[in-house]
């Protein structure tokens, strides 16, 4: 460009820029003046969240760098809270994941700010999802990983087996003690025998180990071929390090070498040769016996036939041990049936010389034992009750012997009503109390193996329909028109059994209406013609199914809604001398809704004094978006006023907001002194996420930073080299991905003037990509003022960037993840200060410096000192 040419565009430039000055001050003493005017569109705000803890944390921590943390012990309070800003007023809904993988949202949800849930159990441990929305642009969402620490009463069983070994010449008799218990996080365990720690392998008798299926939560202490010193007393101590300060807890057994017997069971087997599941002579037939005992390997066994003892021959063998049986059972198998070989067979367990009574077992065979069958009485496969009533699920079984049977859910994964998986009934059927409509579903009924045939079980279905009222929406809907517009209210049943409506009734304001009949379908619906004032009120819509009736409540008017408050009106106090005056905002929340607003009523009242006299303040324009603006004068410094501010249409007055205003001092930011960010508080000085980026800025001290981090990046500590300095940074690793973004946004600086914004860097690290800084002047897209790229080596270095922005801005650094983990960039101390930066910042590369920031001038003109000092004047 030609020097002549070059100053003509400077004095050009700078008289705009002076007559821009002098328009904005003429413009602030016009708006000081006009009580209401309006701002075109912009002033809404997307939502901003940030979640802090309360309660009783054991420990709130980072985890995988950015991922938080939250440690409470079973049965405290855990209190989050979310933070949120925004314009309108951003709604908060937490809700809940149970995996970390997923993104899905709980149907169940809390409306509020803060959630608190008193006495928290192990099953609400997950990721918690604080979701602030307001209408305008994402929601905002912000989560909290809630960990539950427990530590249940550990559980032991024993179990037994005897093997032979060398031959025949003696038995090895093992016992496993296993130790389980519901823990978190892992429980360690510790075996001791009497007062003594075992360790695993102390000795060739002790053998300490975890299977494989329920590592962590399960220790075994085998003992090998047991020895007199091993009959003791064994504890397992359970412990999960003091962590949340949770008490060891432990189980203690007492292994001795008593006798007893109890449970005694028969099978019978048809010949599974042959795959017969009944009997028949000319084939073969097995008995079965068995008793649970300790010790079991001890258990002597006798056969009678009709009362005499059975005679072993070819054709009558007694089984010790079958494989397909549990461990010392005793077995009578009769080789090629015979009508001889009818009668009653008798099983005696007894123990040699032990004072505890034989346990026996009688089975009767003939041609009328047969296999079972199982039926459900006619008419009884379907059942339907009402919810909290009794229930009867009934199947007929037949056969001799009569086995027991077993009941059980089919189309849910969810134990019986008792807890348990399975019940056990003599008779067939299955009787529950207080039905709940969780209990629907189909049940089986099969016959158990023992004390009967051992053959592929008889089963038979048997379906539950629990009657419920039905569960209605909306329970309340606030429907808002404009006069003279028509509404359709419809009440639909989400749930219920029956699922159909029986009965719907209408009533507004208390009164019956009259509804045209309709065939039964899930849903009831109303025609409002036209609404009107005598037409506005409560509409009641009550649902019926025969076996109850839910309410769904609609609040139809032309009402206009409320005002929306703008709370981040900048310095909006201005003093008076001994007075103040308090420049009011506000929205109108749906404006296109109902009639147009024509005025609002103000009311003002001094907190604890009388009300004073309400003002009218009239609207030529309302748009969705659009802020309104009132000057509040002559409030007394230093009083809190309420304030409440009600929309009026030619329906008549609409729904009134209030809010408390303070009286702060008048403040001028950015302060030209100290006011440097060093980002040390958790506030960060003001700064935000953006929600629309990929990912965020963490906030990072030498003592936080994770020591798993990616080497050969990233700085070890803040620009003032001190472990305790916070700092804020990129993270390069998984699961970001090349180009991924992260923008820190500053708060809204109500000012326009010349800034110089300074900050120190640190980019190291062979994958760096790109550091850049945005000015993003209100109502205007963000443009770049600053950018610089790729590996600056391990240390901190500092960068001046000229700003000058035509009217309220924010300054945002924008952190562009490169090719690889190595590459975290950071920032720290940034000042942001009226005037020109230095005569020579401190720029990194010259390449990168922003036009016009004097860091580099191919030509000198001998003008350049009277067009500055022509300059000065001019903006003076």
């Amino acid at each position: 460009m030609q020097p002549g040419l070059f100053l003509v565009w400077l004095l050009f430039f700078a008289a705009y820029e002076a007559s821009a000055l002098k328009m904005e001050t003429i413009w602030v003493l016009f708006l000081s003046l006009v009580p209401v005017y309006t701002r075109g569109q912009g002033v809404y705000a997307p939502a901003q969240a940030q979640i802090i803890h309360a309660g009783q944390a054991c420990v709130v921590k980072e985890d995988n760098i950015s991922e938080r943390v939250y440690t409470i012990r079973e049965g405290d309070t855990l209190v989050l809270q979310c933070l949120v800003t925004g314009h309108p007023r951003p709604q908060v809904r937490w809700t809940k994941t149970a995996g970390s993988a997923s993104d899905k949202f709980q149907e169940t949800s809390v409306f509020n700010e803060t959630l608190r849930i008193e006495k928290i159990q192990r099953l609400q441990g997950g990721r918690y999802y604080c979701k602030a929305e307001n209408g305008v642009g994402v929601p905002a969402i912000k989560s909290i990983r809630v960990d539950v620490q427990y530590l249940d009463e550990p559980v032991l069983t024993v179990h037994q087996t005897i093997s032979d070994v060398r031959g025949s010449f003696y038995q090895e008799k093992t016992v496993f003690l296993r130790c389980t218990v519901n823990s978190n996080p892992p429980a360690r365990f510790i075996w001791k025998r009497g007062s003594e720690t075992l360790s695993h392998s102390q000795d060739n008798g002790v053998d300490i180990y975890e299977p494989l299926y329920t590592q962590g939560e399960t220790k075994v202490l085998k003992l090998k071929n047991l020895r007199p010193q091993d009959y003791a007393s064994y504890t397992c101590q359970v412990s999960v390090r003091n962590v949340c300060g949770i008490p060891d807890k432990s189980i203690t057994f007492e292994l001795t070498n008593t006798t007893a017997m109890r449970n005694a069971t028969f099978q019978i087997t048809p010949d599974v040769i042959k795959e017969s599941e009944t009997i028949q002579l000319g084939q073969d037939l097995k008995l079965s016996c068995h008793v649970d005992a300790v010790p079991q390997e001890k258990v002597s066994y006798f056969w009678y036939k009709n009362g005499k003892l059975a005679k072993v021959s070819d054709r009558l063998v007694v089984i010790k041990n079958d494989p397909e049986l549990p461990p010392v059972t005793s077995s009578l198998e009769i080789i090629d049936l015979r009508f001889t070989d009818y009668g009653t067979y008798l099983c005696v367990a007894s123990f040699q010389g032990a004072p505890i009574p034989d346990l026996s077992v009688e089975v009767n065979i003939s041609s009328e034992t047969v296999p079972p069958t199982i039926m459900v009485p006619k008419g009884q496969s379907i059942i339907s009750v009402r919810e909290g009533s009794r229930a009867e699920l009934q199947c007929e079984v037949r056969g001799k012997p009569k086995p027991p049977i077993i009941w059980s859910r089919v189309d849910k994964d969810a134990p019986m009503p008792s807890g348990a998986m399975t019940v056990e009934t003599s008779d067939g059927k299955l009787h529950l109390e207080g039905v709940t409509r969780e209990m629907s579903g189909t049940y089986k009924c099969q016959t158990a193996r023992y004390n009967g045939f051992n053959i592929r079980p008889r089963e038979a279905l048997v379906q539950l329909n629990v009657q419920f009222p039905p569960v209605v929406e909306p329970a309340f809907q606030d429907i808002r028109q404009a006069v003279g517009r028509s509404v359709a209210l419809r009440c639909t049943m989400l749930k219920g059994s029956p699922t159909k409506v029986a009965t719907a009734v209408w009533r507004f304001n208390g009164s019956l209406l009259t509804v045209p009949p309709t065939e039964q379908q899930d849903y009831s619906e109303y025609k409002l013609d036209s609404v009107s004032r005598d037409t506005s009120g409560n509409y009641e819509c009550s649902i019926s199914n025969d076996v109850g009736v839910a309410t769904c409540l609609f609040q139809v008017s032309a009402k206009a809604y409320n005002p929306e408050f703008y709370y981040d009106t900048p310095n909006p106090t201005r003093k008076q001398s001994k007075n103040y005056s308090y420049i009011l905002q506000w929205t109108q929340k749906e404006p296109d809704a109902v009639d147009p607003v024509l005025s609002y009523r103000l009311d003002v009242r001094q907190l604890n004094h009388r009300d004073l006299p309400p003002k009218s303040i009239s609207v030529r324009k309302m748009e969705k978006g659009m802020l309104q603006e009132h000057l509040l004068t002559d409030l007394k410094v230093p009083q809190s006023y309420e304030v409440r501010l009600t929309p009026i249409t030619r329906f008549g007055t609409g729904d009134m907001a209030s809010r408390i205003i303070h009286y702060k001092e008048p403040i001028s930011y950015p302060n030209p002194v100290d006011n440097t960010c060093h980002f040390e508080e958790e506030k960060i000085c003001g700064y935000m996420q953006d929600t629309m980026d990929n990912f965020d800025w963490i906030r990072q001290s030498g003592l936080t930073h994770d020591p798993k981090r990616s080497a050969n990046t990233g700085p070890t500590t803040d620009f003032s080299g001190t472990p305790e300095g916070y700092y804020m940074f990129i993270e390069a690793s998984a699961p970001r991905v090349k180009d991924d973004k992260a923008r820190l946004i500053s708060p809204m600086y109500n000012m326009t003037a010349r800034f110089c914004v300074s900050f120190y860097y640190h980019m190291y690290g062979k994958h760096i990509g790109s550091l850049n800084l945005l000015v993003h002047v209100k109502n205007k897209q963000p443009t770049q003022a600053w950018s610089l790229k790729g590996n600056r080596g391990n240390s901190w270095q500092q960068a001046h960037v000229p700003i000058n922005p035509a009217g309220p801005f924010q300054i945002i650094f924008e952190g562009v993840r490169g090719i690889g983990s190595e590459g975290d960039i950071a920032i720290d101390d940034v000042t942001l200060k009226k005037g020109n930066c230095p005569r020579k910042p401190t720029v990194p590369d010259k390449a990168v410096a922003p036009p016009g920031n004097g860091a580099s001038t191919p030509h000198k003109s001998p003008l350049c000192g009277p067009l500055l000092f022509f300059l000065y004047v001019l903006l003076r």
